[in-house]
């Protein structure tokens, strides 16, 4: 079996196990779609083209910046606006744009979710509420609990922030991906963040929602994981052992982070 096209991030869907759909586009046209669990147990070889096209204008280019962007779209697209990784800087509530009024009414002037999930460690986060679970799966979340639950994005980074000082807010994707989880409880440390909440969004919180638990599909977890990246190693190929957040994890502890490489034009076969 083998397939070609620009790559995206898989989708995923929430079940038993979490089900994995790899993506890949003719540029910027959707083309072929993977099913990746059926590949997890089979050998695999992964052939970068040394071809990559910005995912936002289908440019060619030679270095991506974010996730699979040309410097331009980068710097423009509100895609990559300053309010993606902080939350807090949003102001769309207040009818001020950071970089495009109608994108941002549309995915942040949106009910957003604060949240703790257990990756490795504990550790908080945001996404909008129609990310949810996608988010939790996208960083290889084993458990998740939405915290509170704000009507616009600013509100959930205020939260996030004031939480930051208290709770990690990056994920050990190291010891996420040897499978190594602490066991903390995510409504006890939910219970003892909540007086750190600012009184303005304490209205937001959420104190009766149940933690939602994750399976992905992994046969075994590797003792030592090694990074790939395909500029540096244009072929990659091994017997696929599992799919955790939007990485691929073999036989001999190579990893490679799918969403990182978007846009880059492969060959996958199976």
């Amino acid at each position: 079996m083998q397939w070609e096209g620009n790559i995206r991030k898989m989708r995923s869907e929430l079940g038993e196990v979490v089900n994995y759909t790899l993506p890949l586009y003719d540029i910027l046209e959707p083309g072929d779609e993977v099913a990746m669990n059926e590949l997890v147990g089979k050998s695999i070889q992964l052939n970068f083209d040394h071809a990559i096209h910005c995912v936002v204008t289908g440019k060619k280019i030679k270095k991506v910046f974010g996730e699979g962007m040309s410097y331009d779209a980068f710097m423009n697209s509100p895609e990559a606006s300053p309010s993606i990784i902080r939350p807090e800087l949003s102001r769309i509530h207040e009818g001020i744009a950071l970089r495009d009024f109608e994108w941002e009414m549309k995915h942040h002037m949106t009910p957003h979710i604060v949240y703790l999930s257990k990756t490795a460690g504990a550790k908080v986060g945001v996404t909008r509420e129609r990310q949810v679970p996608t988010r939790w799966i996208d960083q290889g979340a084993v458990e998740a609990l939405a915290i509170a639950r704000t009507p616009y994005r600013q509100a959930a980074g205020l939260i996030e922030v004031a939480l930051k000082d208290h709770i990690a807010d990056k994920t050990n994707w190291q010891r996420m991906l040897k499978g190594e989880v602490d066991e903390a409880d995510l409504k006890l440390i939910r219970d003892g963040l909540i007086s750190f909440v600012p009184d303005a969004q304490k209205q937001f919180l959420l104190t009766d929602s149940e933690i939602v638990r994750i399976t992905y599909p992994v046969l075994a977890y590797p003792p030592k994981v090694k990074s790939l990246k395909l500029d540096k190693e244009p072929t990659i190929e091994g017997k696929l052992m599992g799919i955790k957040g939007q990485y691929l994890l073999f036989d001999d502890g190579r990893v490679i982070n799918i969403r990182s490489h978007a846009g880059y034009r492969v060959k996958l076969e199976a």
